[in-house]
């Protein structure tokens, strides 16, 4: 299969941060009064933009959708203290993986539900530089419309000049990245078992492949 381009997803894809996006909105759905657990959130919220997937949240459990952008603000207010504490580190085997996919002439994109503040906060801290680690980052900021929604995929592929969606690898940890590359039309899409859902979870969505961590769909790319 002639892959061109990788769209990745960023937490729990590339990146390993603990969960700490996901344990940051439980804590602030429930110090806003909800009863939320971790678990209920990684399997509602996962790979989503986050003020959408609060909003989700709040619609699965019978809360008030009006009190999302006051959670959504709290979340992200404390999410950027916890950013500024935390030990980021790529998941293990990707960062070699993404020098050789680059040097092997693929284009990488990173992608991801976050903002564009959270994501370069991220990439700072493990010192990935454009140009070297990936070839663009795309965000929710960049987007009318979140993942599911192939918008963001679509993007990547007219920034690089490809216009033929089997050219493309799209990989996630979480079941709606898999259903943003499939709304896409990509050649190739692969679930990891590093981050947010179980393998149950995304064998739902029917990727292509599920592996372990990133770097393993080598096998599949030459």
């Amino acid at each position: 299969m002639n892959i061109q381009l990788l769209v990745l997803d960023m937490a729990g894809t590339t990146i390993d941060e603990d969960n700490v996006v996901y344990k940051t909105l439980t804590k602030a759905v429930t110090d806003y009064g909800y009863n939320v657990t971790l678990s209920m959130v990684l399997e509602v919220c996962a790979g989503m933009e986050k003020a959408e997937a609060i909003k989700n949240l709040l619609e699965k459990i019978g809360g008030n959708t009006h009190d999302t952008e006051a959670i959504f603000e709290n979340f992200s207010d404390d999410l950027a203290l916890a950013y500024n504490d935390l030990n980021v580190k790529p998941i293990a085997g990707v960062e070699e993986f993404l020098l050789k996919v680059k040097s092997n002439g693929k284009k990488v994109v990173l992608n991801t539900g976050y903002t564009e503040n959270i994501a370069k906060q991220l990439l700072s801290k493990l010192n990935w530089e454009k140009h070297i680690h990936f070839d663009d980052l795309i965000t929710a900021d960049d987007v009318s419309e979140s993942r599911p929604s192939p918008e963001m995929i679509r993007l990547a592929m007219s920034k690089f000049g490809i216009s033929d969606a089997r050219q493309v690898l799209k990989a996630g940890d979480s079941a709606i990245d898999i259903e943003e590359g499939k709304n896409a039309g990509c050649g190739l899409t692969i679930g990891v078992l590093s981050g947010a859902q179980s393998r149950e979870q995304l064998e739902a969505v029917q990727p292509d492949y599920i592996f372990n961590t990133l770097s393993e769909s080598e096998k599949v790319l030459y």
